[in-house]
C-alpha cells in the first residue's frame, strides 16, 4: 500500500482526481496529515465515510512509532529512537534554544559512509527514508514535546544527498503553508560531500542552508576520518561549493569535528583557514562527542577556544556548537547502535 503522507500536495490532488473525486480533496486530505496532524483516516470527519473507506483501502499514513525516549536533566534535549512500518529504527532529536526549537532529522536507516567519529555507520546501511517518514519524525516530537518545531537539520543518520529526491519532496511538503508551514530558510541539509549530488542541489535554486560536513584541512587527514574523501577530493569539493553558492547566493556552513591531537593543531587551523578564504560562509566547530565504539577524544575546552581564535585571526568566522544533550547518547547513531549489539 502506498503510504499516503509521502505526496506532496500537488501530488495528492492529483492522486485523488485519479481516484474520481474532485480537486479540492488533495489540499483537504493533505491538511489533516500536515496541518492537523491526522493519524487516521476516521479522523478526517469532513470527509464522506465512502472517500474515507477508499483511502483506508489504498493509503497508510506512515508515522513512525516511539520506541524510546532520552530526556536530558540538563538542556532539555530529548533523543528520540523511532520505529518505521517495516521495523527499521531511526534517530531523533529535539532541541529547545532560547527563543525557537529545532529537530535533527534523519534521512536514512543506517548511513553507508563509514565516518570514524560517527556511531550511525554502525550496523551499516539500510534504506533510504520517504519523505513522510522525515517529516513523521517532526511530527511525532510536536506531539510528544507539545512544542511547535521552527528549525529542521538533516544531520542525524544517513547522508542526505544520496537520497535526493525523496529531500526535495519532504522540504516541499514540510514547508507548505496548509501543513507544518516551516519557512525553507530555516532548514539545513547537511552533506559529506558528494559532489554531483551538490551541484544537483544548486540547480534546483532552493532557498535552504547546506552545511558541508568537513572535518580536516587537507585531504590525508580527510582521507583518515571520512572515507568519502577517497572519491573526491578537497579541490573537487570546494570547486562544487563555489558552484553551489555562486547560483544560489546561501552563506555556507563547514561542519568540523575536532579530535584531539587529529585535526586540532595551530597547523590544521591556519591550513583550514587558508582553504576557506574568500568564501561567504561559517565554520562551525563541534568537539568530537564520545562514542564507544571508536577511541577518538575530545579536546580539552582551551584548545577548542584556542581553534576558533585563530581561525578568526584568519579572516574565518566561527563558532563552538552549544553542546546539548551531553547527559544522553547524543551523538548521532549512539542510541540506535545500542539495538544492534
Amino acid at each position: 500500500m502506498k503510504c499516503i503522507s509521502d505526496l506532496t500536495k500537488e501530488e495528492l490532488t492529483k492522486e485523488l482526481t485519479g481516484l474520481g473525486e474532485q480537486s479540492f480533496r488533495g489540499k483537504q486530505i493533505f491538511t489533516w496529515i500536515h496541518g492537523k496532524r491526522a493519524v487516521s483516516f476516521e479522523e478526517m470527519t469532513d470527509l464522506s465515510k465512502a472517500l474515507r473507506l477508499k483511502l483506508f483501502d489504498r493509503y497508510l499514513i506512515c508515522d513512525p512509532g516511539i520506541t524510546r525516549i532520552q530526556s536530558s536533566k540538563i538542556d532539555g534535549t530529548k533523543k528520540f529512537l523511532l520505529k518505521l512500518t517495516d521495523g527499521s529504527m531511526i534517530e531523533s532529536v529535539f532541541m529547545r534554544y532560547r527563543s525557537w526549537n529545532s529537530a535533527c532529522i534523519s534521512t536514512q536507516a543506517g548511513c553507508a559512509m563509514g565516518c570514524r567519529f560517527c556511531a550511525s555507520t554502525i550496523g551499516g546501511f539500510i534504506r533510504n527514508l520517504s519523505a513522510g517518514e522525515m517529516a513523521g519524525q517532526i511530527y511525532v516530537m510536536e506531539k510528544e514535546t507539545g512544542e511547535r518545531i521552527s528549525n529542521v537539520v538533516l544531520m542525524g543518520s544517513g547522508e542526505p544527498l544520496l537520497n535526493l529526491d525523496e529531500v526535495q519532496r519532504f522540504v516541499s511538503i514540510i514547508s507548505d503553508s496548509d501543513g507544518a508551514g516551516i519557512s525553507k530558510r530555516n532548514i539545513t541539509i547537511s552533506t559529506c560531500g558528494i559532489v554531483p549530488q551538490i551541484k544537483s542541489l544548486a540547480a534546483k535554486h532552493l532557498p535552504i542552508n547546506l552545511a558541508i560536513s568537513l572535518h580536516a584541512p587537507n585531504d590525508e587527514k580527510r582521507r583518515h576520518l571520512m572515507p568519502i574523501a577517497e572519491r573526491y577530493s578537497l579541490k573537487e569539493l570546494m570547486d562544487a561549493v563555489r558552484y553551489y553558492y555562486d547560483e544560489t547566493h546561501r552563506r555556507l556552513t563547514f561542519e568540523y569535528a575536532l579530535v584531539k591531537g587529529e585535526n586540532d593543531s595551530k597547523k590544521d587551523s591556519d591550513e583550514l583557514a587558508g582553504l576557506l578564504r574568500g568564501l561567504n560562509c561559517v565554520v562551525n566547530l563541534i568537539p568530537v562527542n564520545p562514542v564507544r565504539e571508536n577511541d577518538l577524544k575530545r579536546p580539552d575546552n582551551k584548545s577548542v577556544e584556542d581553534f576558533r581564535k585563530r581561525l578568526a585571526m584568519g579572516g574565518i568566522e566561527a563558532t563552538v556548537r552549544r553542546e546539548l544533550g551531553s547527559d544522553i547518547d547524543s551523538a548521532c547513531g549512539q542510541l540506535r547502535a545500542r539495538t544492534l549489539v
